[in-house]
């Protein structure tokens, strides 16, 4: 399917410049693009992942993606979509965190192939070195406070206030549009909606800076949420790409619970599955919606892609497992990720009664409660009801001699560490 047909299906197109001149370039050549990613955390989240497919995807049709850590732009702060001014990182904070970020991208980016490969970039590069008086005087010039004061941006931000350093955020992202155009023949850029403002902006910069120049803004649609949440929160927070901050089945469990309303647009903006399985999905959404069929295989392709097939498999397991209640099955990694957040309880002896580290603990309030809970069939160890009230908690039970896994009644689990 002709890319931007397939960006329409997917509805991966909120606005563009020149449209049909895109169309047209793009049919004719392969073109440079980029998209940026400023280093406001240590770590990409599900958030980001829009705009990187994205260049995937333009990456596949033969074109040539760039990815822009914003090295520099880091420091300063994009006002877009921000109703207050962000803290500012230091510059050794800033540069640790663009070099992971380099990291995370080369995941879905091919920096390897002979055609076409992807290139990292940091606006440090250029902007870094640039001299205030150059920066006011040869770039600063083209823009009219008046062109700024009526972007998005901006505009939201005039009556909470911003700061100098944040209106010149715009300037510094045309400039690094103005770059990549000259030194990298880049034409395109493509961004969030809430980057339209910068987008244009750099637009009319490369228009004043060089003759006969035709270059290009896509944006692409902020994701929202059926049911008005915001889009990769839960309550733990953001979902991360870094798995030591979203452990895979964590990732997995966010896919897997995407509301019947949200599931194939999502399936449509985050994975690389055709159109034919997608409209086979949608319709079992619609004929049979308790199979979940489209919430599985939107799970399957997100962890799959941004973990690996391993953590995919683990995070299928760990789901089975509690679905189930086959505990013992899992291994010690899989233990970690899927009971991350219940209660622990380090134990401090390598053997210990059950009603004992059951008070201990903190599963029951009290040996007489313990007696009966277990007496009820009310407690599991690693999933086997246990009601004998001598039983013996060991480490050498353990799985991996590292834990035991507690269930008091249907769904309160509890870690015990040896």
């Amino acid at each position: 399917m002709e890319l931007l047909k397939d960006l329409e299906f997917r509805g991966l197109i909120s606005q563009v410049t020149d449209e049909e001149g895109l169309k047209k370039v793009l049919e004719d050549e392969q073109i440079r693009l980029y998209s940026g990613f400023d280093p406001t955390a240590d770590s990409l989240h599900i958030g980001h992942l829009l705009p990187i497919l994205t260049l995937r995807r333009f990456q596949i049709a033969g074109h040539h993606p760039i990815a822009l850590v914003g090295g520099a732009t880091g420091l300063i702060g994009d006002p877009s979509g921000k109703k207050a001014e962000r803290t500012l990182n230091t510059g050794d904070i800033v540069e640790e965190w663009s070099n992971r970020i380099k990291g995370q991208l080369s995941r879905f980016l091919d920096f390897e192939v002979q055609k076409n490969p992807a290139v990292i970039a940091n606006n440090f590069d250029w902007i870094g070195s640039l001299d205030v008086i150059s920066f006011l005087r040869d770039v600063g010039k083209n823009f009219g406070v008046n062109y700024m004061l009526a972007k998005d941006s901006v505009q939201s931000r005039i009556e909470t206030g911003i700061s100098f350093t944040e209106f010149s955020y715009m300037i510094l992202q045309s400039y690094d549009f103005l770059k990549l155009y000259q030194e990298e023949s880049c034409r395109l850029q493509i961004g969030g909606s809430d980057q339209w403002g910068n987008i244009t902006a750099g637009l009319e910069l490369i228009r004043k800076s060089e003759e006969d120049a035709k270059a290009f803004g896509l944006t692409i649609p902020l994701v929202t949420k059926a049911d008005g949440t915001k889009f990769g929160k839960t309550e733990g927070g953001a979902i991360w790409l870094d798995r030591e901050k979203t452990s895979p089945y964590e990732f997995y469990q966010f896919w897997i619970n995407t509301d019947d309303r949200d599931v194939i647009k999502y399936l449509k903006f985050f994975t690389f599955l055709s159109r034919d399985e997608i409209d086979a999905l949608q319709k079992e959404v619609v004929d049979a919606p308790e199979k979940r069929s489209a919430q599985k295989a939107l799970a399957q392709e997100m962890t799959a892609m941004v973990h690996g097939e391993e953590s995919l498999q683990q995070a299928v397991n760990i789901s089975r497992a509690l679905f189930s209640g086959d505990i013992a099955a899992l291994t010690a990694d899989e233990i970690e990720q899927g009971f991350k957040d219940v209660p622990s309880f380090d134990a401090a002896e390598e053997e210990v009664s059950l009603i004992d580290l059951l008070v201990a603990a903190k599963i029951s309030p009290s040996k007489r409660q313990a007696r009966e809970d277990i007496s009820n069939g009310a407690v599991y160890v690693n999933g086997e009801r246990q009601q004998e009230l001598d039983y013996t908690v060991a480490k050498e039970d353990a799985i991996a001699q590292k834990y035991i896994v507690i269930r008091r009644g249907k769904k309160k689990y509890y870690l015990i560490n040896f």
